[in-house]
């Protein structure tokens, strides 16, 4: 094994146990009444088999043998006093654990999914959302073993260790020593088997069951996609294969631990004979009585029972790890977009927007996309952004959401800089309505109140009618109540995208961003729709990506992209008068005829 991966290893165990520990924080008081209660249960549990020598030693005494009988019952009634403390502190803080385990699980679930939600739109492009579901699933369900393991089992198991081979030392310092001698021969066998063998091959097992989400999830979500090429064989084939590299990677964790289980049992025999051999030995030296023999023996037994127990406790504590550690990686990774310390709420009253020598650089590309971009978009200006694909108009309204942060320069809206002020004020105050709508699995009426969540019944429905939504809602059997399907499935393209924009005109953003927000819908309602967005952007600052040029010839000014540089910036009928300019060849290519906004055709050089 490499020294990496014992470093990896322990690293993982070490973050997981800080994760764990700092959950415990918040729970103190229900930790302590745990740890306690099954302190004093074990505790009681260790002193059982001295009174049941000593009952040993009156029953052999004869009943003759004065005071014997009493001897004998004083030390039932002690242990049946012991066992019923041991039951009693066992379900006290067996009945603690539950809303501790269920309090940190549901906040660490929550925590989790916090995490993800404010992670960047890189990260999640280049994640599995099957795979991080799994992730943060797993994890959360590991915390309820992983609380068992350390304050139910592995706690009392050392408090058993030690404590019996003290009471032993005292009395029997050879029997202390053969005990603390074996159950630190054990110990230490089972840690090694379970981190340095069985450990690695289940960290893969793990990776290997995580692809195994991802794969279903990508599948299932893309059904559609599935359905239409007719490869419903190719994407069991896919399945087939992770799940034969699951199996394999599955099959040699299991193994291992299967050996592993075979030398610590062996260990466990070899300390019970050597256990007995010493009784026996002192016994025959007239160092114990019948009555300390069965003591001595009662006692291995309790001891046996631990000792075999921290075996599988120590492997589901490695497992635990393993689960968890996907998810303690989720809470420990820094968003790449933050809110500054006390950031105020971003207050827009006009909706101007300004790039001041805009550096932007995406990971992994050599060259920036913007090097020095200003533009200025003033307050209730209609602006087109065309361009070929890559040009960077997409880029450029996601700066403006902050879905990226600039890699040198400022963006402000309304003279404020929008990485000065909180995320969630300033996407409020943007509508966004994108080219691929996708919907909730939740009714029309909570798709179109996402925008807000607070709108009345009335305003929904006059958003609906806004947005030429109202006619087809009303048609279904369950009306607003119907719910649309994983992703909007249940409905057409062009109804999703008619969804999307009751949410914006709902929203009542200053600004607007609509990414050829009509591209889905047939010609009546393409025509409703472009004249509901002309009343829309009435009064707001609205960008419009075109990649139809048809859509944006009405607009007040257009940006012409072209490999993150504005090539060209002007009214569309100026633009449409330069001979040769990129935006006039980009509309002869699409229409065949350069058209001025009023229809009539463009001058010739």
């Amino acid at each position: 094994m490499s020294a990496s991966l014992e470093t990896d290893r322990g690293q993982a165990i070490r973050n997981v146990l800080r994760f764990t520990v700092r959950n415990w924080r918040s729970e103190k008081r229900l930790v302590a009444t745990v740890a306690g209660a099954i302190t004093l249960a074990t505790l009681a549990d260790i002193f059982i088999p001295f009174f049941a020598g000593r009952l040993v030693d009156a029953v052999t005494a004869g009943t003759g043998e004065p005071g014997a009988l009493r001897a004998a019952l004083t030390a039932l009634l002690a242990m049946g006093a012991l066992g019923l403390a041991f039951l009693g502190f066992r379900h006290w803080a067996w009945a603690s654990v539950v809303p501790m385990t269920l309090r940190i699980m549901q906040r660490t679930a929550a925590g989790g999914f916090a995490r993800v939600q404010h992670f960047s739109a890189d990260w999640h492009a280049n994640s599995f959302s099957g795979s991080v579901v799994r992730q943060i699933t797993r994890g959360m369900w590991s915390l309820d073993l992983l609380h068992d393991i350390l304050l139910l089992a592995l706690w009392p198991s050392a408090v058993v260790l030690v404590g019996t081979v003290l009471l032993l030392a005292v009395q029997w310092p050879l029997m202390g020593l053969v005990m603390a001698v074996g159950a630190a021969l054990y110990v230490a066998a089972t840690v090694w088997l379970s981190v340095a063998y069985v450990a690695p091959a289940s960290r893969v097992s793990n990776q290997m069951d995580t692809r195994v989400g991802g794969v279903l999830a990508d599948a299932l979500a893309c059904n559609g996609v599935v359905k239409a090429f007719g490869a419903e064989a190719r994407e069991e084939a896919r399945l087939g294969e992770a799940l034969a590299e699951w199996s394999g990677e599955t099959r040699r964790t299991w193994m291992r631990h299967t050996y592993a289980g075979t030398i610590q049992t062996a260990i466990l025999w070899f300390m019970r004979i050597s256990m007995a051999i010493a009784a026996l030995w002192l016994w025959h030296r007239g160092q114990a009585s019948p009555g300390d023999v069965a003591y001595l023996l009662t006692t291995y037994f309790v001891v046996h029972g631990y000792l075999r127990d921290i075996g599988m406790h120590v492997n589901n504590f490695q497992r635990s790890v393993n689960e968890m550690e996907e998810l303690v990686d989720l809470h420990d990774e820094r968003p790449d977009i933050v809110d500054v310390p006390n950031a105020p709420a971003l207050q827009v009253d006009r909706g101007e927007i300004r790039f001041e020598a805009v550096r932007f650089h995406y990971a992994g590309h050599e060259r920036p996309l913007y090097d020095g971009l200003d533009v200025h978009v003033p307050a209730g200006q209609r602006v087109g952004l065309v361009g070929h694909s890559g040009s960077g108009k997409t880029t450029f309204v996601k700066l403006i959401q902050r879905l990226h942060d600039v890699t040198d320069g400022a963006i402000r809206i309304d003279g404020q800089r929008i990485d000065a002020v909180t995320q969630r004020s300033l996407r409020r105050s943007i509508a966004i309505v994108p080219q691929e709508s996708i919907l909730f699995h939740r009714s029309l009426r909570d798709n179109i109140a996402y925008a807000r969540p607070e709108a009345s019944r009335a305003e929904i429905e006059r958003a609906a009618e806004l947005a030429s939504a109202a006619e087809f809602i009303e048609r279904l059997p369950m009306g607003y109540e119907t719910t649309v399907g994983e992703r909007g499935v249940k409905l057409s393209g062009g109804e999703r995208q008619r969804i999307a924009l009751a949410r914006a005109f709902l929203a009542d953003a200053p600004i607007l961003v609509l990414d050829e927000a009509t591209s889905a819908l047939d010609s009546h309602s393409e025509r409703l729709i472009q004249a509901a967005m002309e009343t829309l952007m009435q009064g707001r600052t609205a960008l419009v990506i075109a990649h139809r040029l048809s859509t944006v010839r009405a607009l007040d000014r257009i940006l012409v992209f072209d490999r993150g540089r504005i090539a060209e910036d002007g009214a569309p009928d100026a633009l449409m008068r330069r001979w040769g300019g990129l935006y006039r060849g980009m509309t002869e290519e699409q229409g065949g005829t350069a058209l001025l906004a009023d229809g009539s055709q463009a001058g010739t050089h």
